[in-house]
């Protein structure tokens, strides 16, 4: 099957899909790795709010793609930076959100996010004031006997002038958690307002700091996601933490290997490219839990260059890539985001994306992908 695709120059030339799709083999209830997927959201496309000012969802969609991640075994981080988290996806579209998945799917593995996002950063003055946030939102989510992800919170960012401020803030909150939770650890290149987390500018420090407040804390912190794009950082860190703390990566750039792992251990995944890649990495994962690691690599590592290409520099619009592959796989009717987000990477981008995600096996219907692809570009006048 040919598409014509542009290149740099706008000029179109053929391009001959070659993927192998094959559907997701669920992963076990006693997989040895703890998959979690960071899903997206589905936006209504017809919806009365101005898209700039209120979260405006298409709950169908969005929990029947739950529903798919669900089905394959792998957890859902709901309500993070994925789905738009402060980013278009506002507190009140959160919680609701993470109510709707609550109910939709009671005996599935969800962890939630729990953030500062619905206090706005001019009047935040104070630590006080990020734990009363924090802890605002914490109630709610522990009202429905929901698990947590402790984000990490811009207004603290903002108002710490230390390390023992990030010590505050996060003994506090700790105290007020009724099951283990994971932290979040977000490097700069997803959010620019998180510089300097925890305290100091440099990893080394950051490190010290970080696992501190998991020592000091063991009992109510199940793992740590961290997201760096540092693959030497999050095995240096993954050596430091206690036995009884997992390691969520959130490397996008280098999860074949950290979740495979070494003599030395292994990381677990939390992982918004693992919302596209949710069938082959299911499949994956499967194989490395048969100890056929060469499988495993022979599955996940074509999925490299996409993920490389959709978080790439700016990195925090890797969500446009994510909702577009979705459109492609037919899980939703429209290219339409939360406050316009589709906007946010270009043509040559998206014929970048469609031509990786199908070297990465990832396309479900081949015919369909191109034929949507044609409806894109005709919009651009090609």
């Amino acid at each position: 099957m040919k598409v014509l695709l542009p290149d740099n120059d706008g000029h179109l030339n053929s391009y001959t899909l070659l993927g192998d799709y094959r559907p997701g083999t669920p992963l076990s209830r006693d997989s040895r790795r703890i998959i979690y997927s960071a899903a997206h959201v589905v936006a209504d496309p017809f919806s009365l709010n101005n898209p700039h000012s209120a979260s405006a969802i298409h709950w169908g969609d969005t929990l029947k793609f739950r529903r798919h991640l669900a089905s394959l075994g792998l957890g859902i981080a709901e309500a993070m930076d994925t789905a738009q988290r402060g980013m278009g996806l506002d507190w009140k579209g959160a919680l609701e959100l993470i109510k709707q998945t609550r109910m939709e799917l009671p005996n599935a593995l969800v962890a939630n996010g729990v953030g500062t996002d619905h206090v706005d950063l001019s009047t935040v003055t104070s630590i006080d004031q990020v734990v009363s946030a924090y802890n605002e939102q914490l109630v709610e989510v522990q009202k429905l006997d929901a698990r947590v992800i402790l984000m990490a919170s811009r207004a603290l960012a903002k108002v710490a002038s230390s390390p023992k401020d990030y010590f505050t803030v996060y003994n506090q909150v700790l105290a007020s958690c009724d099951h283990p939770v994971i932290l979040h650890w977000l490097g700069e290149m997803f959010d620019p307002q998180l510089s300097g987390y925890w305290g100091v500018s440099n990893f080394e420090n950051a490190l010290n700091v970080v696992i501190e407040i998991i020592e000091n804390n063991v009992d109510r912190i199940d793992g740590i996601k961290i997201s760096l794009l540092d693959k030497e950082k999050e095995i240096i860190m993954r050596r430091r933490l206690p036995s009884t703390v997992k390691m969520y990566t959130g490397d996008d750039f280098n999860y074949p290997e950290l979740i495979e792992g070494d003599d030395l251990g292994y990381s677990h995944a939390l992982l918004g490219i693992f919302d596209p890649l949710a069938d082959v990495a299911s499949n994956a994962v499967s194989r490395l839990n048969e100890n056929d690691v060469e499988s495993y690599r022979q599955l996940l590592q074509p999925t490299v260059p996409l993920a490389r290409h959709i978080f790439r520099s700016p990195t925090q619009y890797y969500k446009t890539g994510v909702v577009f592959l979705a459109w492609l796989n037919g899980f939703q009717e429209h290219f339409v985001m939360l406050k316009g987000a589709q906007s946010d990477r270009n043509l040559h981008d998206f014929s970048q994306t469609f031509q990786l995600a199908d070297q990465a096996n990832i396309l479900v219907d081949p015919e369909r992908a191109c034929f949507k692809m044609k409806q894109l570009l005709a919009m651009y006048g090609l």
